[in-house]
């Protein structure tokens, strides 16, 4: 298929509108969620009850849930990249920034996952990727440079959400480079299941003195990451992905942190100054330019 939207089916462009809100949407969901939940344990539940219904759905819908011989090696990979290697960054990274700014961090992804796919997949090195390059980490700059105390406060965070968009971005390749022949409803439910089993064996030991009945909101936000960010979002993702090249998935990106930028000032009151809005033309400026076709 043709990498440019144009040559995406509707169901790819309702996909992608889909995924652009809710993602983005959940940035602030997330921190209402995280504070009263501990980010390990709230990760855990989205992954293992997501993994669990998605695989319920498949079966009953008649679909073999069965990963084939010889997959689990790269099925394991896909699990650690796409999903521990991204969710648990990205957990702490929200915790650690406004959701806002870690949402323009975190959708760099398409910058690394261009550069990733010239390395795995064999695409040649244009200019277009290079000056893609510098407008990302001109964006990055731009984000953390407002102030050297700002810097100095939640440099974690900022590392945190940049080692999860490389994860995701190199799960994303590995997702077109290892192949598995089963539904994607199947597929993105053992992803899930085996990225959760591990994070719940390490959150027992260190969150469980943390746990406590959650309020309203923080509850509500735990099921609609289950069921829309994680059930939905997941599958649709990895459809899209699994339907069209690299750059082109990569357009799901445009929208989603603006919409997570705005969701934090709508719902959390966080603060917009003009370092946020220098970053997200930056970032996005990075993203077409590395996505969008001439």
């Amino acid at each position: 298929m043709s990498g440019n939207l144009e040559r995406l089916p509707r169901q790819g462009l309702l996909l992608l509108a889909a995924i652009s809100l809710f993602w983005g949407i959940n940035w602030p969901i997330m921190k209402m969620v995280l504070s009263e939940i501990p980010p390990l344990y709230f990760r855990a539940s989205c992954l293992l009850l997501g993994g669990a219904g998605l695989l319920a759905i498949c079966r009953t819908g008649g679909n073999n849930i069965t990963v084939p011989k010889g997959q689990w090696k790269s099925l394991m990979s896909l699990s650690l990249f796409n999903i521990i290697g991204w969710n648990v960054p990205a957990v702490y990274g929200v915790m650690l920034l406004p959701s806002g700014r870690a949402a323009l961090l975190g959708y760099t992804m398409p910058l690394w996952s261009s550069l990733l796919s010239v390395w795995i997949l064999g695409e040649k090195i244009t200019s277009r990727r290079l000056v893609a390059l510098l407008l990302g980490l001109a964006g990055i700059v731009a984000l953390m440079g407002g102030s050297l105390q700002g810097m100095l406060q939640a440099p974690l965070g900022v590392a945190c959400m940049i080692l999860a968009a490389w994860c995701w971005a190199l799960g994303v390749v590995l997702l077109k480079r290892l192949p598995i022949a089963m539904p994607t409803t199947a597929l993105t439910g053992w992803m899930m299941l085996l990225g959760g089993v591990p994070l719940l064996f390490i959150a027992i030991p260190l969150e469980s003195s943390r746990l406590v009945v959650p309020s309203f909101w923080p509850a509500f936000g735990l099921v609609y990451n289950v069921f829309i960010a994680f059930m939905f979002c997941y599958w649709a993702w990895n459809r899209i992905v699994l339907m069209v090249p690299v750059t082109v998935s990569s357009l799901s990106s445009l929208v989603t942190p603006l919409i997570g930028v705005a969701g934090g000032i709508l719902m959390l009151g966080e603060t917009l100054g003009w370092q946020e809005i220098l970053a997200a033309l930056l970032i996005l400026a990075a993203v077409g330019t590395v996505s969008l076709k001439r």
